[in-house]
Order: structure tokens, then sequence, then C-alpha cells
């Protein structure tokens, strides 16, 4: 049986790390309510944007643009990884991790040849054990950025595609549902297809635009835009869906750390007792002895 000094000690450490998870915990709550506002007043605008980019694209030819052109052989997949930069979130970047290494097997499996854009240390580390290649890695991106993040990762992705280095690509984040739920989401990004019902139909929305000056001039400026558009929501869902796992494993640490501190507690207790016990038999023993 463990000494009593060992038990307490083991309490104290459990409770230190009580403080510390405590303290991640609340961390984790406060930015995921900015990462969650960011979200929230990003995706109308990404909704909007789709609807309406699917109405023109429905409308027009593949031909129209070189982004809406299926390839006739896929030879090359591209593959954007968007993880976190820390750990101790649960599962959240194994997760993701694991919905990219199956795509890129399956890829290979195929006989395609699979480039990776790894954004966040986690993908990029995990992913420096496979034989990929690695075309932009981004560590240290995620606690902050902007914008121009995406942006930089959407126009080399386009460019790569464009220059027919890529004849498809993917993109893997995870999305925010609520703080319970985050799930890894796997979204053809290139070539930009229509829906099923858009592509049945040839419209877009129930709504009818108008378009100035041509639907080739804006669907050349409008498409780069969108693939950055989608790129940065993906970044945005990992974002909040990295603090929402925090949040949930440090109080599920917290928890963890009450139910040790209880069951160490009975532990120090008992031992105590049995010390005292076994003390008073010495002075129980000891005493008789001298009355013989």
């Amino acid at each position: 049986m463990a000494s009593l000094r060992d038990v307490k000690n083991k309490i104290d450490g459990v409770k230190k790390t009580k403080q510390i998870t405590k303290a991640m915990n609340m961390v984790a709550s406060a930015k995921l309510r900015r990462a969650q506002e960011r979200i929230e007043r990003f995706r109308p605008y990404a909704a909007k944007f789709y609807e309406m980019l699917g109405d023109l694209a429905a409308g027009g030819d593949d031909s129209a643009h070189p982004l809406l052109e299926v390839r006739d052989e896929v030879k090359t997949t591209g593959i954007v990884l968007a993880t976190s930069d820390r750990g101790l979130c649960g599962s959240f970047n194994t997760n993701l991790i694991k919905e990219a290494t199956s795509l890129a097997a399956e890829k290979a499996a195929e006989g395609k040849t699979v480039k990776l854009y790894c954004v966040g240390k986690k993908g990029r580390d995990a992913m420096r054990k496979f034989e990929y290649e690695r075309l932009l890695e981004y560590a240290d991106a995620m606690s902050s950025f902007d914008f121009s993040l995406a942006n930089e990762v959407a126009t080399a992705v386009i460019n790569a595609y464009l220059a027919g280095e890529l004849d498809e690509v993917f993109v893997i984040y995870g999305e925010f549902q609520s703080l319970a739920k985050q799930v890894p989401v796997n979204l053809p990004l290139l070539p930009i297809q229509k829906t099923e019902d858009e592509a049945q139909e040839g419209t877009g929305s129930d709504l009818e635009y108008i378009y100035e000056p041509s639907e080739e001039g804006l669907l050349s400026e409008l498409l780069p835009r969108f693939i950055k558009v989608q790129v940065y929501r993906g970044l945005l869902d990992t974002s909040a869906s990295e603090h929402a796992a925090r949040m949930a494993a440090m109080d599920n640490a917290t928890r963890a750390c009450d139910d040790m501190t209880e069951s160490l507690t009975l532990i120090y207790n008992k031992t105590r007792q049995a010390a005292i016990t076994t003390e008073l038999m010495d002075i129980v023993s000891g005493a008789e002895a001298l009355k013989g």
C-alpha cells in the first residue's frame, strides 16, 4: 500500500492539473465565442454567394471558364487540409487527418498523384509521415488569421489547376455544427460543379438575376473569388470547431480530475486509518508486554 505522503502528493498533483484544465476551458470558451461569431456572420454571405454563382453557372456552358471544365482524364489530385496548430482538443485533429489520409489513399489506389496543401501544424506534422508531395505548409497560422490566408491558399490552388498541375481539388475541414458536434467535411473544390438540380433544370434558384455586362465576364471575376470564399469558410469552421472540441476535452478532463481526487482521498483515508490502527496495536502490545 502507498504511503500517506505519496497519496497526498498525488492528490496535490491532480488538483493542480484541474486548475490548468479549468483555465484552458475558460480560455477556449472565450476564443470559441469570437470564432463562432465570425463563422455565423460569414455563413449567410457564403450561402448567398453559392446560390447566385450556381444560378450564373447553370445558365452557361461548362467551357465558359476553365474552372468549370471537368478534365477528361484526372491524373493529379490536390487536397487542402485544414487542422489546428495545437492539440488537447480530443479527437478533432485525428478525425480530420484520418479523412485526408483516407481520401489520399483512395486516389492513390486509382493511380492518381496526390499533392497536399496543409494549413495547421497538426495536419502538417501528420502528413509528413507519408510520401505525398506537400506543395504548401502553413504552421502556426490558425491561431490568428484573416482572409489573406485563404486568399493565398486559394490563389496557389487556382494557379496550379489552371496550369494543369492539378486536375481536381478537395478541401477537408471541420464543420462547426454545435458545441458538442464538429464534423469532418470533404468538399470538392475544383472543378466547380453544378448541383444535380441545377444541371437538370438549368437554373440555380427560383430568383431571376440580371447580369451586366456579361455572364462570361462575371464568371472570370467571381469564380476565383468563390474558391477563396469556400477556403475561408473552411478555415473559419475549423477554428470554431477546434475551440469547441478543446472546450469539451478540458471539461471532461476537469471532471476526471474530480473523480480521481475523490478516489485518492478515499485511499488516503483508508491508508491513514490503517496507519492509526497499526500504531494503536503497537501501543497495546507494548502495554501488555510491560504488564507481563
